[in-house]
This record gives C-alpha cells, structure tokens and sequence, in this order.
C-alpha cells in the first residue's frame, strides 16, 4: 500500500507541500546542529509584508524576541519557510506571526495574528 497523502495536505497548494517535505527533510542536520526550533518571523503593518530572516534556536522553547539565536546557517531554507507564510496577512490592518519547525517533533506550525482597529465614529448637529 503506498503513502496517500491526507486530506488535510491534500488541502494545500502544491508548493506548500514541497516547501515542507524540503524543510522535514533538513530535520536531521539541524538536530546535529543542536537546533531545537527554526522560525520565520512576518509582518503586515500597513498593508506591507515583510517576513524576517530565518533564525535558528537551540533553546526548550521557542518565543519569538524572547528566546536567543542560535548561530547557524541555514538560510537556504529561507524561501520554503516563506512558501508556507499565509497568503494575505498583510491586508487590512495587516497580520503577523511566525512559522516555526520544531525539529525534535518535526512538526510545522503556522502562528496568525491579526490586527484589529476599532474605532467609533458619530454624527450630530450643532
């Protein structure tokens, strides 16, 4: 019996799933780099994305701004990391987020966050 894929990969585009077979794939070189966690960091402030440099951590968890940098390269990863950054988080308001590898679960998580304005406006006569 081959490996079918699940409906819930079966749910992402094409270049997402290569973009993570790609990233699982580099799993045990980063371990032997001691690399628990690896993270891109996007912003959508103003309806610009901006996605961060890739950042390697060797810590229990990961917390971004919070957890110090590991000194590594693997900035090839750069691109597949970004394949995986949710499309249209830098509308409206603009989200942000991180997607995180934790190496030792090889497990891929995509945090969104999204901004939200509220504001009241209204009218009278004077």
């Amino acid at each position: 019996m081959q490996n079918e894929p699940s409906n819930a990969e079966q749910a992402f585009p094409p270049e997402q799933v290569a973009a993570k077979a790609v990233i699982l794939g580099e799993c045990d070189r980063l371990a032997e780099a001691g690399i628990t966690f690896v993270a891109v960091h996007f912003d959508g402030c103003g309806d610009e994305g901006v996605n961060e440099q890739i950042q390697c951590y060797a810590t229990e968890e990961y917390a971004y701004e919070e957890s110090e940098v590991a000194e590594s390269n693997f900035s090839h990863l750069q691109e597949h990391f970004e394949t995986l950054v949710p499309y249209g988080y830098e509308d409206g308001c603009g989200g942000f987020g991180d997607v995180i590898l934790n190496v030792k679960t090889r497990k891929i998580t995509v945090e969104r966050n999204d901004r939200f304005e509220d504001y009241t406006t209204s009218s009278y006569e004077v």
